[in-house]
């Protein structure tokens, strides 16, 4: 079940740097709760997740799933580069997080 908070955790942090987008487009409160609510539930779930599976493990599966996705997202919605190298680069990000939990 860790896992699974894991990766929600992972999906709740793209939801808040998407947030932090629209925050910067739409500065009113709608805009600044759901960033909060992205986050607060980004937390919330790692903390869950972080009950059972070590600190390290977590954390840097958590950053690779937020960090992979923000870009991913700013590709597809945001109009940012598809650019190869990107892509290279989120697929070595995401090898990682698999490699930590193969040997975690």
């Amino acid at each position: 079940m860790a896992w699974v908070f894991l990766v929600v955790a992972g999906l709740f942090e793209m939801f808040g740097v998407a947030m932090i987008n629209r925050l910067n487009k739409h500065r009113n409160f709608l805009s600044l709760a759901l960033l909060f609510l992205g986050f607060g539930a980004s937390f919330l779930f790692l903390s869950l997740a972080m009950k059972s599976l070590p600190m390290g493990t977590a954390y840097a599966v958590w950053t690779g799933i937020g960090a992979s996705g923000g870009a991913i997202l700013g590709m597809i919605l945001y109009g940012e580069a598809k650019d190869w190298r990107r892509i290279v680069c989120i697929i070595m990000i995401l090898g990682a997080a698999v490699g930590l939990k193969l040997i975690a």
